[in-house]
């Protein structure tokens, strides 16, 4: 019995933290054909959703039950974004990772078939002319961004996930390093101060983040009972990823600024952090320097507060001049579409010279350079999103529906998820084919939960 006691619940905790350490991440290439990648699934999943409810209305008079209504059709087609938007990202992420670049251009030149082919049909003028609001691909893109982590955070534990997807360990990205500034911009792009709504006082600002804080500290317990493996050069030893949603959050919430003058103040406190880094602040902040005190033992993901606090003005400034302040709705659609792939070449471009001119990217600080190459990333996949909406104007798909209405919910069943997978199975060990049996059933478990809680309209509300 004392032996039992004795023994440690996470054996190869070391062994893990050194699987994800000192790693130096992959090329912005590789990222930009990855971006690519995810969501040109979706948009031919919806091109040929389109498609099969053409069919289907055919056949049926109009007097049908929608398809949400019905237990048997909602898990049917649930089940088929599974294995047609799921499925074939884990597996790029995961066998196919030697084949991204050419999995990328294929789906180019693939979407570029069928959109040419959809287009000579007859009915693509009406649909052109009665286009959707670009909410709708804002939605898929804030899904896709939740997805994509939700596989790599129990992906990164098997050999079977590429290590330079895995996060850097100072200079250098990876697709997994994105993934806080994409929840960072995901949020921003639809905030209240996006759509200009009152800012809250102080006592409310304290009520709204307060979850976050509390997930945070409920992080802090959950690993140090568990004696869970964690990254200390990630965010630091007690910092997390809630903390610092939390923190930008309430800054935002105190400091009112006008949507329409976020982004400059954004770019002022990137210019300013990225001096100071540039002074010898990163010399400090990449050394594995820590004294006592509660700032240096945290100080990764306190100093990066400044650059997510940029990146997410920014944001907010965005979301405010894309989707509120514009024209009348028959005309901002397409030029909406077009500012949205302006950006997403600029922020590239921005990328490139800051890596090469300035500072390598790095999400340790959250340097401007990696600010400027998660909006090129996101915005890359949302210009890619919003192609459907020229072909297709079916309604977001029940996999995007089932996430979207519990995006954080969601989220947190993933790292439980992933909590107990490292905790019952040797993770580093695994085979290949056990790695994607295990990550596959996961995933399947994610998203027929989040299908089961929308189906049952079970909505998971922090605050």
């Amino acid at each position: 019995m004392e032996s039992l006691l004795d023994k440690p619940l996470n054996p190869n905790k070391l062994l893990k933290e050194q699987f994800v350490s000192n790693l130096s991440g992959s090329s912005l290439a590789e990222i930009a054909a990855l971006s690519t990648i995810v969501p040109a699934v979706v948009v031919l999943r919806k091109w040929s959703s389109r498609d099969n409810t053409r069919r289907d209305s055919a056949k049926k008079n109009d007097d049908i039950r929608p398809v949400r209504k019905d237990w048997v059709h909602y898990f049917s087609a649930l089940v088929v974004d599974y294995l047609t938007v799921v499925l074939p990202v884990l597996l790029v992420f995961t066998v196919l990772a030697e084949w991204a670049y050419t999995c990328a251009i294929l789906l180019v030149i693939l979407i570029s078939i069928c959109f040419l082919f959809k287009r000579s049909q007859s009915h693509l003028k009406d649909e052109i002319n009665r286009l959707s609001s670009l909410r709708a691909d804002v939605s898929s893109y804030r899904v896709s961004v939740v997805l994509v982590t939700c596989l790599c955070i129990l992906a990164v534990d098997f050999n079977i996930f590429p290590r330079r997807y895995a996060k850097a360990e100072t200079y250098g990205s990876g697709i997994m390093d994105l993934g806080v500034g994409s929840f960072v911009v995901a949020n921003a792009l639809v905030s209240r101060q996006a759509r200009n709504i009152t800012s809250m006082n102080f006592k409310a600002a304290l009520s709204s983040t307060s979850p976050l804080v509390l997930l945070g500290f409920a992080r802090i317990v959950s690993t140090s009972g568990v004696d869970y493996q964690v990254h200390v050069g990630e965010y630091g030893v007690h910092w997390n990823f809630f903390f610092t949603l939390a923190a930008i959050s309430l800054l935002t919430s105190i400091v009112r600024i006008h949507p329409k003058h976020c982004g400059f103040v954004g770019l002022l406190i990137l210019t300013g952090y990225q001096i100071w880094l540039s002074c010898g602040l990163n010399d400090y902040l990449i050394s594995d320097e820590r004294s006592a005190d509660i700032i240096s033992l945290n100080k990764e993901g306190i100093y990066s507060i400044f650059g997510y606090w940029g990146m997410f003005l920014i944001g907010v400034s965005l979301g405010y001049y894309l989707f509120v302040d514009t024209g009348s709705k028959g005309k901002s659609r397409n030029a909406q579409v077009v500012k949205v792939w302006v950006l997403a070449a600029s922020f590239w471009i921005l990328a490139i010279i800051l890596d090469s001119y300035i500072e390598r990217v790095s999400r340790r600080m959250c340097n401007f350079a990696y600010v400027m190459l998660v909006f090129g990333q996101n915005f890359q996949v949302l210009s890619i999103l919003t192609l459907a909406g020229y072909v297709s104007r079916e309604k977001n798909l029940v996999l995007e529906e089932a996430f979207n209405q519990n995006m954080l919910g969601s989220f947190l069943l993933a790292n439980i998820l992933t909590g107990l997978v490292n905790l019952s199975f040797d993770t580093l060990s695994a085979s290949s084919l056990t790695a994607f049996i295990i990550l596959s059933a996961y995933s399947f478990t994610l998203c027929m939960v989040a299908g089961f809680a929308h189906f049952h309209g079970v909505r998971m509300k922090f605050w």
